[in-house]
């Protein structure tokens, strides 16, 4: 990690919602969500507003030796988005504990606020992490 990696970093992602990013689309075996409105889905939501905290961080990590993963999310997700709207995330870097980065983020998509709340992150180093998941799969895989 580098010095540069403090609270306050604050940073505007935009990304414009495709079809392929729908509730429908999420699960596509899962009948039920076939059924739903044709909106960005919570489960994408959640990701692009990961992907906006990566995009923050990177410049200030050894990228790609150095990553971060996801650990904690509470996010609420208030209002429908259609695809073809442009959802803007603002996210800010709220805590460095360690490996441990906290994150303020909010959405909205040109109308309404969409989402708003906090997200976890720890910075790892990639090539441990990749050697730890291949013992655990080589482990399972010869149980």
């Amino acid at each position: 990690m580098k010095e540069t990696l403090r609270p306050g970093l604050e940073a505007t992602f935009r990304y414009r919602v495709p079809e392929s990013k729908t509730v429908a689309r999420i699960y596509e075996e899962a009948p039920d969500f076939q059924m739903m409105p044709p909106v960005l889905a919570t489960g994408y939501l959640v990701a692009l507003t990961e992907w906006a905290c990566i995009e923050l961080v990177k410049p200030h990590l050894d990228w790609p030796g150095e990553q971060t993963l996801g650990t904690h999310v509470n996010l609420s997700h208030v209002a429908a988005t259609p695809p073809g709207f442009t959802v803007e995330v603002r996210a800010r870097l709220t805590a460095v504990e360690g490996r441990k980065l906290g994150f303020a983020v909010s959405a909205h998509d040109g109308v309404d606020t969409i989402t708003e709340g906090t997200h976890e992150r720890h910075v790892i180093d990639a090539a441990r992490f990749a050697t730890r998941v291949a013992a655990k799969h080589a482990a399972v895989g010869s149980a």
